[in-house]
């Protein structure tokens, strides 16, 4: 069974959308396998988006991640990070189509509603930094 971790953004919290969000994973068939709401701190927001860290989006990405509480889920399933992917659409908002998860929610590339795991080594890496070994 692969795994994917999906952040539920601050945007999506504020707006109330996490029960919606939620039951589109479950309608595809994936398993929600752990669930916690947390803010995520400067230090950890940094070791998530560390790819980024030399792109000038990023101090904004680490400013809006951390601007309040989260949504940090495990999904789970055949070809879960492939759903997950296609079920949240690209990362602009403004590109993605209507009936995903930003083309439905999502202001922009950076107010975009959530973040899925892009592959199963990422996801590991995320699970791990979220959760911990187990």
């Amino acid at each position: 069974m692969e795994k994917s971790l999906v952040i539920i953004k601050p945007d999506a919290v504020g707006k109330k959308i996490i029960g919606e969000i939620i039951a589109r994973f479950e309608k595809e068939d994936l398993t929600i396998e752990k669930l916690k709401m947390a803010r995520i701190d400067r230090k950890l927001a940094c070791e998530h988006y560390c790819e980024h860290k030399d792109k000038n989006f990023f101090e904004s990405l680490i400013k809006y991640i951390t601007s309040d509480r989260v949504v940090i889920v495990v999904v789970s399933g055949e070809d879960a990070i492939k759903k997950v992917r296609s079920l949240i659409g690209p990362t602009d908002s403004k590109k993605a189509e209507k009936g995903t998860i930003r083309g439905d929610f999502g202001t922009d590339i950076t107010i975009n509603v959530i973040h899925g795991s892009d592959s199963v080594k990422s996801s590991s890496r995320e699970i791990k930094l979220f959760f911990g070994q187990n």
